[in-house]
């Protein structure tokens, strides 16, 4: 049968269960940080096939990460790329990404000079080595003015300078650093607006970075994601026509926190961020 699984399979009325495990290398990443135990973790896992995806979902709540990311290679081109939260898959992740192309050149799944490549929902994702730093090449998702639904302030709890909505998330900009940190959303409320997640932005209060930013998503179930690459995707061009710059460095400002930067180039976005590797164990069930 297709997946990690080998040896005999037993059902019963619950749910499948399957015995004989062989043991799968699975790894997790601090991405968007060269320092252990701040930036975002992910979970990275190269199973020898195709696992099912009722394997993957549980393997993604078991490790109760942002994001699980889980790669197998291709026949004609790089590696089959997908991202699972503890409650959804997703259709773009930076910080798994940029997570998964550390652990494919660090464990010798790739040589040093390789370009990673990926294949996912949201079409080819590239990445590759510049020193100590990973640049991903990903779609711009650019957002579009919008109105906010009658919800989502009041659960951010902020006034808006500006509302903005693209394919996943609405952009929500706010008067200063000190409003953007100072947020205490309201989860359970948020959750009710009908997006994959919030984006909240505004101008720094230091002259380091040229904008930061928080995410939350607990629709999709991660209530603040500590590192977004998929979220600079959209803040790249929303800040590139409000700065005049087309490169930026930028600062996600959660508890853990993390640097990306961020290039524009035409209706792709480069994001370049760091990774450490924080743990190595095997999946035996």
């Amino acid at each position: 049968m297709p997946g990690p699984y080998v040896g005999t399979r037993h059902t019963s009325p619950a749910r499948p269960v399957y015995t004989k495990f062989m043991p799968i290398r699975i790894v997790q990443v601090d991405a968007f940080t060269d320092r252990p135990f701040t930036g975002n973790p992910a979970a990275v896992c190269v199973p020898r096939e195709a696992p099912t995806e009722q394997w993957m979902r549980d393997v993604a709540r078991e490790m109760n990460l942002s994001e699980t990311a889980f790669l197998t290679p291709r026949d004609d081109d790089g590696y089959n790329l997908r991202w699972f939260t503890p409650a959804v898959e997703v259709d773009l992740c930076g910080h798994a990404t940029l997570a998964s192309a550390h652990v494919l050149w660090e464990d010798g799944h790739l040589l040093a000079d390789e370009q990673a490549r990926f294949h996912t929902r949201s079409g080819l994702l590239l990445a590759d080595r510049r020193g100590e730093w990973i640049e991903l090449d990903f779609p711009a998702k650019v957002a579009s003015p919008a109105e906010a639904p009658p919800n989502l302030l009041p659960a951010l709890g902020v006034e808006a300078r500006f509302v903005a909505r693209n394919q996943f998330d609405y952009l929500v900009e706010v008067e200063s650093e000190e409003t953007l940190r100072g947020m205490t959303p309201d989860f359970p409320a948020l959750r009710k607006v009908p997006v994959r997640g919030v984006i909240v932005t505004a101008r720094p209060a230091s002259a380091e970075f040229d904008f930061v930013s928080r995410f939350f998503a607990p629709a999709a179930g991660v209530d603040e994601d500590p590192v977004t690459g998929s979220a600079h995707c959209a803040l790249g061009p929303y800040w590139g026509e409000r700065l005049g710059k087309s490169e930026f460095t930028a600062w996600q400002a959660s508890a853990r926190g993390g640097v990306v930067r961020v290039r524009l180039n035409g209706d792709r976005v480069i994001l370049g961020g760091q990774a450490v590797t924080v743990m190595r164990g095997e999946l035996v069930a």
